[in-house]
């Protein structure tokens, strides 16, 4: 009975009055069951007192954390320290001539990363898309690279050099998959520039003041000729710069090229080359400016001869901007239905030769055309290594610019597509295509924005695609080239300035950086002091 009373003791707790409990244990005594209530509620405020104790417990429980505080000096100290034994010179150059077969190996990986790459290219899963790609860059590779040849003041057809020979090298020595090298709007104005101001009009000029036509032929082959020279020895140098500066490791350097700068360097130079290229659009002839205001100096050199303006010149020209406006705009709306974006340069190069050769708009109308594109590859040739002085500095800002444009863009489809680049072999690879290049009169180059995205969004898994686009440009060269000798030089100057169109919308970045930081809209309006 007793047991039972103990058993039934934890169910107690929640009874107020002993009456209840009677009421249910009505065969035991009254002492018993009052001795056995008073026990329960003994147990009960002892376990509330308890509740209690822990709870103040909680409220004043305070943590102490110890722990020294750490600085620079103590990690670089004590985290990074490391038992060196001390070595004498003569050691320490036979430990860095010391090559085992595999850090042989690794390092001819790191030279070369197509030996990686290329035997575990997976033919069926990537070709396909390579393929398509690459005709799909190398259709934009084809205008691009002639009408880029005005912005560096050299004739066309070194545009289609400089978008062969580097291309091509690229494949074997770049580390992006998805960026197409080759000519560029601001890198093409920045040797343009150059080129001017060495071989400047006035000094081509001297000699040939006769109106006849063979000598006006050759006062244009001596001016060109010498700022083919310009241009290729721009490209020679700024390689071998880039060259030494990736074998020194110094890819880290485009860290420090924050993107306000670069946006704001690029929206810049789209200034200085929309302003060089209205000359082409209306058909006049003017001197080509270089230098501080060199683009208020432009436009008073358009506005002083408005008058003298080629109207089929003109509507040659806006009538390729509408259409290039139009493809552009088809290509943004309908991508994701669209297989492959409209190639709008090339059907427009095609377009405007015929209609070039149809109606004789050279002899006719006096429209300006490309001419004589030769047939075939030239010699290799030594670069005029007596410009360097002269062009040094220039070239490292090409270097420096172009490096940072292509690394910029590499990262992206990096990240996107999940691999790494090596920012040192990118500059050894920009390197390699500019120096090399130059031997074969191609003039600096760089990550082209537009193409890169064509080749990315066409299926472009390799560097295989970028291989295939300069193959066609090499058709180009080798077999079909003169074909568009009567292109006007008016529709190329329309696809420099619709190329444009995305460096004009980076005006927006100044309302922006306004809002959120003065110092970054600051470093945006630096590289307008030259304008």
């Amino acid at each position: 009975m007793s047991f039972r009373l103990l058993s039934e003791l934890k169910l107690w707790k929640d009874v107020k009055e002993p009456s209840d409990v009677f009421q249910e244990y009505k065969g035991f005594s009254v002492e018993t069951v009052e001795l056995f209530f008073l026990g329960s509620c003994s147990i009960r405020s002892s376990m509330e007192h308890a509740q209690e104790h822990e709870a103040c417990l909680e409220q004043t429980q305070m943590y102490c954390v110890e722990r020294p505080i750490y600085n620079q000096e103590l990690l670089q100290g004590q985290l990074h320290r490391r038992e060196r034994t001390p070595q004498t010179l003569r050691q320490k150059i036979v430990h860095s001539c010391r090559c085992s077969s595999k850090k042989a190996k690794s390092h001819l990986y790191s030279f070369l990363p197509i030996l990686k790459w290329l035997p575990r290219y997976p033919v069926k899963e990537y070709l396909l898309g390579d393929i398509i790609s690459g005709i799909s860059t190398g259709v934009m590779q084809l205008p691009q690279g002639l009408a880029y040849a005005l912005l560096a003041a050299v004739p066309p057809v070194f545009g289609l050099y400089s978008s062969f020979y580097p291309v091509f090298l690229y494949t074997f020595f770049g580390t992006s998959k998805h960026i197409s090298i080759g000519t560029f709007a601001v890198i093409s104005m920045m040797v343009g520039g150059v080129a001017v101001r060495q071989v400047p009009d006035e000094i081509i000029s001297v000699g040939y003041n006769s109106t006849n036509s063979t000598d006006s032929f050759e006062y244009y082959h001596a001016r060109d000729t010498k700022r083919v020279q310009v241009a290729v020895t721009l490209a020679f140098l700024s390689g071998i710069i880039q060259l030494c500066l990736g074998l020194l490791r110094f890819g880290f350097v485009a860290i420090y090229l924050t993107e306000p700068l670069v946006r704001g360097f690029t929206t810049a130079a789209a200034v200085h080359v929309f302003t060089s290229q209205l000359k082409y659009l209306l058909g006049i002839k003017t001197n080509r400016y270089s230098g501080p205001l060199s683009v208020v100096y432009s436009i008073a050199a358009v506005l002083s001869k408005i008058t003298t303006t080629n109207i089929a010149a003109l509507i040659v020209g806006l009538t390729c901007i509408v259409l290039l406006l139009i493809g552009k705009e088809i290509n943004l709306r309908f991508k994701k239905k669209l297989p492959v974006p409209i190639p709008m340069e090339i059907i427009v190069v095609i377009i405007g030769t015929g209609v070039s050769a149809g109606m004789n708009l050279s002899e006719s109308y006096r429209v300006d055309v490309v001419g004589n594109i030769p047939q075939g590859l030239r010699a290799p040739a030594v670069p005029e290594i007596q410009l360097i002085p002269a062009i040094f500095v220039d070239a490292i800002a090409i270097a420096i610019v172009g490096f940072s444009m292509a690394v910029s863009m590499a990262k992206i489809f990096a990240l996107k597509h999940g691999y790494t680049i090596d920012g040192n072999q990118e500059l050894i690879a920009l390197g390699i295509c500019n120096s090399v290049g130059s031997f074969f009169q191609s003039f600096p180059i760089t990550c082209s924005m537009s193409r890169s995205l064509v080749q990315e969004s066409t299926g472009g898994k390799t560097q295989i695609a970028g291989a295939l686009s300069s193959i066609m440009v090499l058709l180009v060269i080798v077999a079909i080239g003169y074909l568009f000798e009567p292109l006007p030089q008016t529709v190329l100057a329309a696809i420099v300035m619709v190329n444009l169109k995305g460096m004009f919308k980076q005006f927006g970045d100044v309302v922006h950086f306004w809002r959120t930081s003065k110092i970054e809209l600051a470093s945006i309006q630096n590289p307008w002091s030259d304008s």
